[in-house]
């Protein structure tokens, strides 16, 4: 697994370089008196392995900027790929003091080395500004829910095209049930540094769907999200068998841009909660999930990330973990 002693360790996203993994996380010091302070001392860490299994931490890097600027307050989740530059790219997410962390925007920062990180200007490069806007709770005077929900953004390849696409967290305007406002977010962009905002590829459900991640497996399009029991819809709480819990579950769609239809069940779901804000690593061992620890136990907060679980695909093209295998390459 990927633990530290001195402090705890939440969403991770991963990218792979050869036959190195690189590992990044979120992470803040464990000495907080309350775990959950730990979204407001955040910064980034960083470690590499060759099985997923074994970890070599390489210390932070990447942190909240220090000069009063958008992303002052939180560094939150993003995703790391390699551009047509031959750069690395980080999509993160960020908040400032300023609005009390309350606004949330999508930055970029690129590397040569996967460690030293560099803001592209200030690093602000998406908000829910512009004609498309209007598909989203893009303020909290519009916003029903506890935050302007932008984040979590997951960079891919346009696989119809040359360019770019983005998904990420946010909220539908106009919904009149809160826990079914939740969307995946949606921007294109023609080379990784200038995006314009879409509108959302899915909308319903949860009150939010969070740290998105869009792949193809075997021919099928499916997007992992993670959610909240307490986030259910009326709608869909009924009809997920056994009633909301918490963890991670999937969208299926013909292609990045949709349609999207939610699984049936649930992933891979507890209460207490288990395994959250996981992501799926296509190895040439077969496919495998990796998440950070909640409350598996049901005791307090644990703070690392799970060794990986085997995942496998139904016939019909459903997702399910196999536990008996953890192992990776």
């Amino acid at each position: 697994m990927i633990a530290l002693d001195d402090k705890y360790i939440w969403d991770s996203w991963y990218v792979q370089d050869g036959d190195i993994w690189h590992a990044f996380f979120l992470q803040a010091p464990r000495s907080l008196e309350d775990p959950e302070q730990r979204h407001w001392n955040v910064s980034y860490g960083h470690a590499t392995s060759t099985d997923l299994m074994n970890w070599t931490h390489l210390g932070t890097c990447f942190e909240p900027s220090n000069n009063g600027g958008w992303d002052d307050y939180t560094t939150w989740t993003g995703s790391t790929i390699k551009g047509d530059d031959g750069l690395w790219h980080l999509y993160y997410t960020g908040s400032t003091k300023a609005e009390d962390g309350l606004y949330q925007r999508i930055g970029h920062a690129t590397s040569s080395d996967l460690h030293s990180w560099q803001r592209v200007g200030d690093g602000l490069i998406l908000d829910l500004t512009g004609p498309n806007a209007v598909h989203y709770e893009d303020s909290m005077e519009t916003s029903v829910w506890h935050d302007r929900a932008m984040r979590d953004p997951w960079v891919m390849r346009d696989p119809d095209g040359d360019g770019w696409l983005m998904f990420f967290t946010a909220r539908t305007r106009g919904i009149e049930e809160p826990n079914a406002g939740g969307n995946i977010g949606f921007a294109t962009s023609p080379d990784g540094y200038d995006w314009t905002l879409q509108p959302p590829v899915f909308t319903g459900g949860y009150g939010q769907l969070e740290v998105p991640q869009v792949l193809e497996v075997n021919g099928d399009w499916y997007c992992l999200f993670c959610t909240a029991a307490e986030h259910f819809s009326k709608a869909q709480a009924e009809a997920t068998p056994g009633g909301p819990v918490t963890g991670n579950h999937y969208l299926i769609g013909d292609t990045p841009r949709g349609p999207w239809r939610i699984a049936p069940g649930f992933l891979d779901g507890a209460l207490p909660p288990n395994r959250y804000a996981a992501r799926l690593l296509q190895t040439k061992d077969g496919l495998f999930i990796k998440g950070f620890a909640d409350r598996p136990d049901g005791g307090a907060f644990r703070g690392h990330v799970m060794d990986p679980e085997r995942v496998e695909v139904t016939e019909n093209g459903l997702l399910f973990i196999n536990p008996s295998i953890k192992a990776a390459e």
